[in-house]
């Protein structure tokens, strides 16, 4: 098997270098920023291009949902990851076009690594967080974090979490201006410098909400400004995302899919909730192995009850991958059959967990969130988790 390294340097780069010349150099007509981070990304990036609309700033986003450009909606694909090198450079072409000032553009570590981003001249740059993630591709932590610092590398401004426990590592490693936020500690901004009440659930955006607000302060944009925006946002689709029912039960469909996204979740609901916390979930096939006992342990230690299923089985046994995150559960108490079932068909677990929910309970469906597909043996087969729970509520 070819090494990632001589695959990206031997065919990546050079795709990346190829756009770049076809579309011109797009990125150096238009301020660019950049998020990463393992989760919060695609909230950062829109709560920053809402901002900047209330600002009347001409500006653009490219996320791993969509793309919005002017009036133009495009989809950017049906998995999690930043779009090629060639459509990236003729969506900032486009931009550019349409006379934006600002591009807001979603980076993930896959992206970093491949060279997609490369030519791209970043204005700013942010992490939001750092961990556990696609180790199946990275091999090592240390080689996923580098892979986020090279974006702050290549931007005039970094900025970065400091309540990340891998903040004075990313700090160490760069020779740009720097700008910290965290909830609590000392930093250029904090909550008592911008307090808050957000309308979406989770106390974790409040770090999505403080990245974005670093990102227009450095922008000269004004913190009243600031604060409306963020106080009206509302939550994405697939990201804490109630469906209303007439059960008088709270059903949430959320993208969480590493152990850190599962947690934050999870506490989140425990919280919100008077009854019972149900979890469903599952794990991606041929994709970091190495979390999903972990994720079993977090979702046996937060919910009452756990139901494991599908997500993206590809070529792996659906069983095998179900049976890898039961071990986790068992290790914190799980009683299979009472508190922890097995139901490799998504929309059956899904509804075997409504089911066992009652006036005041909760149920948390995570890992897929907004996507549209799920793929089995290699095919991707139309998929939605919101339109699957309508469906059972109706």
């Amino acid at each position: 098997m070819i090494p990632n390294k001589l695959v990206n340097v031997g065919k990546h780069l050079p795709t990346a270098v190829v756009a770049n010349i076809q579309y011109g150099f797009p990125s150096k007509k238009i301020k660019v920023i950049g998020v990463t981070g393992t989760d919060g990304k695609t909230t950062t990036v829109n709560m920053i291009y809402q901002i900047l609309k209330k600002s009347n700033k001409k500006v653009s986003m490219i996320s791993t949902i969509n793309a919005v450009i002017g009036k133009q909606v495009f989809d950017t694909g049906l998995h999690v990851t930043s779009p090629s090198s060639a459509l990236l450079q003729k969506l900032i072409k486009q931009s550019v076009e349409n006379g934006d000032e600002y591009l807001i553009l979603e980076v993930t570590s896959h992206a970093l690594d491949q060279f997609r981003t490369w030519g791209i001249k970043f204005d700013i740059g942010v992490i939001t967080n750092v961990t556990h993630e696609h180790l199946d591709y990275h091999k090592t932590f240390d080689n996923y974090l580098n892979a986020k610092i090279k974006l702050l590398k290549n931007t005039k401004l970094a900025i970065i979490n400091k309540d990340d426990k891998n903040f004075e590592k990313i700090e160490s490693s760069l020779n740009t201006k720097i700008f910290e936020f965290s909830l609590e500690k000392d930093a250029d901004l904090n909550l008592r410098g911008l307090a808050l009440n957000l309308k979406i659930l989770g106390s974790y955006n409040f770090q999505n909400a403080l990245a974005a607000a670093a990102v227009a302060i450095n922008l000269g944009i004004d913190k009243e400004t600031i604060k409306k925006a963020l106080e009206n946002f509302t939550s994405l689709s697939g990201r804490m995302e109630e469906i209303k029912n007439n059960k008088d039960i709270r059903v949430i469909v959320d993208f969480a899919h590493t152990p850190n996204a599962l947690e934050n979740a999870l506490t989140t609901l425990r919280k919100e909730t008077k009854g019972k916390l149900i979890a469903v979930f599952g794990a991606a096939a041929e994709r970091d192995i190495a979390k999903r006992p972990v994720m079993g342990k977090i979702a046996s230690r937060l919910a009452d009850i756990v139901v494991l299923t599908d997500e993206d089985p590809r070529f792996e046994d659906s069983l095998k991958i179900i049976n890898e995150i039961a071990a986790g559960c068992l290790t914190k108490g799980a009683k299979i059959d009472k508190s922890l079932f097995k139901e490799p068909n998504r929309k059956k677990a899904i509804e075997f967990a409504i089911s066992l929910a009652n006036k005041g309970d909760s149920v948390g469906i995570f890992g897929k969130g907004h996507e549209q597909s799920m793929n089995y043996k290699g095919e991707e087969l139309p998929w939605s988790d919101v339109t699957v729970v309508k469906e059972i509520l109706r």
